[in-house]
């Protein structure tokens, strides 16, 4: 079997703008098709034909669709997309350029809302380390170190974790 599953994300009529968006920050990336609206079901979807219904694209490798649904659903905090830093530029890097425009009032211990409001988590690689045993006074220093966080600085939890 070659089954797949990736996540679609709804929009009012920013599909094609928000596919654009993500594939300009992230490496290995594109946008792979885009689909238009027809007259057919114009009574249920009420979009002018040729307008974009959905873009379809790809980060990392990872394939994503993008549908212009109009302003029935709204993207949450209750999903959100992680991604795994290698080191304390790369989580710079992601939080400056997803974060720009952005909700500032959404950025908690890594998490960060983009203008769209899709919502992401900043998190270096190494983070399982820290909360890896969670009766160890060292996860406890790194929780709270964390939580006093809104973009995730690893020297920081590396130092409440280490400290004596």
């Amino acid at each position: 079997m070659n089954l797949k599953i990736s996540p679609c994300l709804w929009f009012d009529n920013q599909a094609e703008e928000a596919a654009n968006f993500y594939v300009s920050i992230f490496p290995d990336s594109e946008v792979t098709a885009i689909t238009r609206y027809s007259e057919a079901g114009n009574e249920i979807h009420g979009r002018p034909p040729g307008s974009v219904m959905t873009a379809e694209f790809t980060l990392v490798g990872q394939t994503f669709t993008a549908l212009n649904g109009g302003p029935i659903f709204k993207l949450s905090e209750a999903v959100s997309f992680q991604i795994e830093c290698e080191d304390q530029q790369e989580i710079d890097y992601y939080w400056e350029k997803l974060g720009a425009d952005g909700d500032p009032g959404c950025q908690q211990c890594g998490w960060l809302k983009d203008k769209f409001g899709l919502s992401w988590q900043v998190i270096p690689k190494i983070m399982p380390l820290f909360f890896a045993d969670h009766t160890s006074e060292k996860t406890r220093r790194a929780m709270n170190a964390m939580l006093g966080m809104k973009k995730l600085d690893i020297a920081s939890l590396q130092d409440a974790y280490d400290r004596k």
